[in-house]
């Protein structure tokens, strides 16, 4: 599969995440605060937006491994995202309301890459062994 493709699913990805999320922000928020119904939201979302991502955009297998890894691409956004907002509002004088937009826009890429990372980075296991060294013998080709 090319990067051009495994970028369009991630953007699927990324849709269906977001709208999950809110649906179940808003189930959630029945019955718990807004602060509990917004963190188990995000967590449940986060799990199936792992699933998606390792079978649908990258298709892999997932692993515990990745599973423990990929909060990163959240952190990564978060970061991408609180720095875009602190540039765009504290530095450019950028309405307040708009600078989230376009920080999450410039996050999109970075996410990518620390996604793709964490999804296609080879298990210890799957790794290639390093070769052995050895001590020369008499007979080696010098």
């Amino acid at each position: 599969m090319t990067v051009r493709a495994q970028m369009v699913r991630f953007a699927l990805v990324g849709a269906v995440n977001t709208g999950v999320y809110y649906g179940l922000y808003l189930l959630l928020l029945q019955r718990l605060p807004y602060v509990a119904a917004h963190i188990g939201a995000f967590v449940l979302s986060m799990i199936g937006s792992f699933f998606l991502t390792s079978y649908f955009t990258y298709r892999t297998r997932p692993t515990w491994r990745k599973f423990l890894l990929f909060p990163l691409t959240n952190a990564a956004n978060l970061a991408v995202t609180t720095a875009g907002v602190y540039l765009l509002v504290g530095v450019f004088d950028l309405n307040s309301r708009y600078a989230p937009l376009i920080a999450a826009a410039a996050a999109i890429p970075v996410t990518f890459v620390v996604s793709r990372a964490v999804m296609l980075r080879p298990e210890p296991a799957e790794r290639p062994a390093p070769e052995q060294k050895r001590a020369p013998r008499a007979m080696d080709p010098v």
